[in-house]
C-alpha cells in the first residue's frame, strides 16, 4: 500500500475516536460571548479536521509522485462518505442540523457508491471531479462550523453555520445531478 492510501486509511481509523470524543460526557465548557462550547466538541472538531485535510493530503502526494491507484480512487471518497456522514449523523442527533438535509445528503452519497458500484463493473473506476470537491469541502465546512458551534461568527451574529450547511446541500444536490447525468449512458445500457 503507497503513501497516499495509508493517508487515507488513518482517515478511516480517525472516525471512531472522533465519534468516541464527541460521544463523551463533556470535560467542560468554554464560553466566548454567548456561545458555551463544551470542551469535548471543540476536541472532536479539531479530530475531524484533521482527519477532513488528510483529504487534500493524500490527493496532493498521489498527483505529485505519480501514485495514484484504483484503489485509492476508490477509498478516497469511501473515506470521505464515511467521516462526513459519521459527523452528520452525530450533529442531528445533537441537535445542530436538520434530519431532513442530512437525508438528503447522505441518501446522495448512498446514490452516488450504488452508480460507482456499477461502473466499477463496467470496468471503469471515475475518480471525483471537480463539482464532488467542492461539494465535499462545503460540507467539511458546514460540519466544523456546527461543531464549533458557530463560534468564529457569533460574536457579529452571522449565521455562518447554517448558510454553510445550505451551500453543502445545494453543492451535495448538484454534483450528484451532474455525477448521474454524465454516467447516464451507462445507466441505460447496463443489463
Amino acid at each position: 500500500m503507497n503513501l497516499p492510501n495509508k493517508i487515507t486509511v488513518s482517515r478511516i481509523l480517525l472516525i471512531p475516536i472522533f465519534m468516541i470524543i464527541m460521544y463523551m460526557d463533556s470535560w467542560g465548557s468554554f464560553h466566548l460571548g454567548e456561545v458555551e462550547l463544551p470542551v469535548n466538541h471543540f476536541v472532536g472538531a479539531l479530530i475531524f479536521i484533521l482527519a477532513s485535510t488528510t483529504d487534500w493530503v493524500d490527493g496532493y502526494y498521489a498527483r505529485k509522485y505519480n501514485l495514484v491507484t484504483n484503489l485509492g480512487k476508490f477509498l478516497d471518497p469511501l473515506a470521505d462518505k464515511l467521516l462526513v456522514s459519521a459527523a452528520f449523523i452525530i450533529l442531528v442527533e445533537l441537535g445542530y442540523a436538520a434530519s431532513w438535509i442530512i437525508i438528503i445528503i447522505i441518501s446522495r452519497e448512498f446514490a452516488v457508491t450504488g452508480l460507482r458500484l456499477i461502473l466499477a463493473g463496467e470496468g471503469e473506476v471515475v475518480a471525483a471531479g471537480m463539482l464532488g470537491k467542492i461539494k465535499t469541502w462545503a460540507q467539511i465546512i458546514a460540519i466544523s462550523a456546527l461543531l464549533l458551534h458557530n463560534l468564529p461568527f457569533e460574536w457579529i451574529h452571522i449565521p455562518f453555520a447554517t448558510i454553510a450547511l445550505w451551500v453543502a446541500l445545494i453543492f451535495t444536490v448538484w454534483s450528484g445531478w451532474d455525477y448521474f447525468y454524465k454516467n447516464r449512458q451507462v445507466l441505460l445500457n447496463s443489463k
